[in-house]
């Protein structure tokens, strides 16, 4: 499913005329499940190291996983990043990849350029379903 997500965000952005190499991409949710900490066997692991291998600048936002620790095959490097208004405007794509009940998906839409959602998180968000990708 990573591949698929990522062929998506780069159709999406495509359309937009922008290319994933060099684009600004965060992450929504690190952990495998909504809720936890626990980041084990996440896709978001995946999704993070593939966009940078494809030249992607990737953030992240997990209210549950403040840091990415060290993994026995995963080394992200990456500390979770504050939403705010300015920072989602900044990215040129969020992904929500673990729909976790603390996001206010409806304020992250209006503040963000483009939404790529693997979760069908964004369901019931009326103003700006044109920024909205299903994936």
């Amino acid at each position: 499913m990573p591949e698929y997500v990522i062929t998506k965000l780069m159709v999406a952005l495509n359309e937009r005329g922008k290319a994933l190499h060099g684009a600004r991409v965060c992450v929504l949710g690190l952990a495998y499940k909504p809720d936890v900490d626990d980041m084990r066997e996440s896709p978001s692991i995946v999704i993070i190291e593939r966009l940078k291998e494809l030249g992607a600048k990737v953030a992240y936002n997990d209210p549950f996983i403040p840091k990415a620790p060290k993994q026995r095959e995963h080394n992200l490097g990456l500390v979770s990043q504050k939403l705010t208004p300015a920072f989602l405007a900044a990215q040129d794509a969020v992904i929500i990849s673990t729909n976790h009940s603390r996001y206010d998906y409806a304020w992250i839409v209006k503040h963000s350029r483009l939404v790529v959602d693997t979760r069908n998180a964004c369901v019931a968000v009326k103003v700006g379903r044109a920024k909205i990708v299903k994936a």
